[in-house]
C-alpha cells in the first residue's frame, strides 16, 4: 500500500518520515506541505516525490498520514477522507470541539480506517504495562496520579509551534496522559477540578465511569530534562485489594512506535476492523480536553 504525508514540521522529520521510509508493509507515495522546499526536505528522507497540491498526493496514495497542526489537520480531513483515503491522524483532533465533531463524523461517514497517533499506544513495554492491569482497576479503590514536565515550549524545535504555544501541555501531551488513564481505569466521565498556573501548570482531577479517580500534573515551561514521567495507579488492585502498578518511562523511539501504528492500521484495513486509537477515540479524548479548558475558565 501507499501513504502520503501532509506536513514538513519536526515531527513530520524526525518520526513520520523516517519510519514510512522504513516500514516494509507501505511505499512512501511523497509529501505535500504549503512549503514545497520543506516538502522537498522531508521527501528526501520519506521517499517518494513532492506533490504540488493535496489533491496530487491523493491520487497517489491509499493512506495518508497528517503532521499538521490542529486547525489544518480538521481543514483538510474531510477532503481526504472523501476521496475514499485511510488516515494517520495526530492529536489533537482539530484546534476546538466543534471542529473535532465534524472531523470524527467526517471520518465515520467515509469508512475508512483510522489510527491516531497516541505515541504510548504504540510502544510495547507500555502496551505490557496496560495489558497487566487487572480486570476491574476502575472501581472506587483506585487511585491514579499522573504527571508529565518537561521543557519543550522553552527551546527547541517545537517552541516555535504557535498552536503549542497558544494552548500549552493541556491540548499537546494532554490526550496522551488522558488516553493512558481512561485506557488503564475505564472512561473519564467527569473532571473533578481544573486549575491553570503559571508557567503552563495544569492541575486536573477525572473521575472514571467505575468510580476511580485520578489526578494529573502537567506543564510543557518546567526547566527539567529529561522530562519527568510517570503514571502510578494504587489502591483496590489485585487478587487482595492491595496492589501498585507504575509507568515510569516513555517510549525511547518514536519512530518504531510509529511504525507499530503503520502495521496495525495495515492490520486494520486487511480486516475491516476498527482500532481503539482511532478518529473517535480522538474526539472522546477531545471532549475530556474540552471539558477541562472550560473548567479553568
Amino acid at each position: 500500500m501507499r501513504i502520503g504525508l501532509l506536513g514538513a514540521g519536526p515531527w513530520a522529520r524526525q518520526v513520520h518520515a523516517p519510519a514510512i521510509a522504513a516500514h516494509p508493509r507501505w511505499s512512501a507515495a511523497g509529501v505535500w506541505a504549503r512549503r514545497p522546499e520543506a516538502a522537498a526536505g522531508i521527501a528526501a528522507v520519506s521517499g517518494g516525490p513532492v506533490h504540488a497540491s493535496v489533491e496530487d498526493l491523493l491520487d497517489a496514495c491509499d493512506a495518508v498520514a497528517f503532521a499538521v497542526p490542529p486547525a489544518v489537520q480538521a481543514e483538510l480531513l474531510e477532503r481526504v477522507v472523501a476521496a475514499g483515503k485511510h488516515v494517520v491522524l495526530e492529536k489533537p483532533l482539530a484546534a476546538d470541539l466543534p471542529a473535532a465533531e465534524r472531523a470524527a463524523a467526517a471520518v465515520a461517514a467515509s469508512g475508512v480506517r483510522s489510527a491516531t497517533m497516541l505515541t504510548l499506544r504504540f510502544d510495547p513495554a507500555i502496551r505490557a504495562w496496560l495489558d497487566a492491569v487487572p480486570a476491574g482497576a476502575g472501581g472506587p479503590g483506585t487511585t491514579a496520579t499522573a504527571r508529565w514536565l518537561s521543557g519543550a515550549l522553552l527551546g527547541g524545535p517545537f517552541a516555535a509551534s504557535s498552536w503549542r504555544a497558544e494552548h500549552g501541555a493541556l491540548l499537546d501531551v494532554g490526550p496522551h496522559v488522558v488516553d493512558l488513564l481512561d485506557a488503564a481505569l475505564g472512561p473519564v466521565v467527569d473532571v473533578d477540578h481544573a486549575h491553570r498556573d503559571e508557567p503552563d501548570l495544569w492541575r486536573i482531577g477525572l473521575v472514571h465511569d467505575g468510580g476511580a479517580r485520578s489526578s494529573v500534573v502537567l506543564s510543557l515551561r518546567v526547566p527539567v530534562d529529561p522530562t519527568e514521567f510517570e503514571v502510578a495507579m494504587v489502591g483496590g488492585l489485585g487478587e487482595d485489594g492491595r496492589g501498585r502498578y507504575v509507568l515510569d518511562r516513555r517510549p525511547a523511539d518514536a519512530v518504531a512506535c510509529f511504525g507499530a501504528l503503520l502495521d496495525d492500521l495495515a492490520d486494520a484495513i486487511g480486516s475491516g476492523a476498527d482500532l481503539p486509537v482511532d478518529a473517535a477515540r480522538a474526539l472522546h479524548l477531545q471532549r475530556v480536553i474540552d471539558r477541562i479548558a472550560r473548567a479553568v475558565g
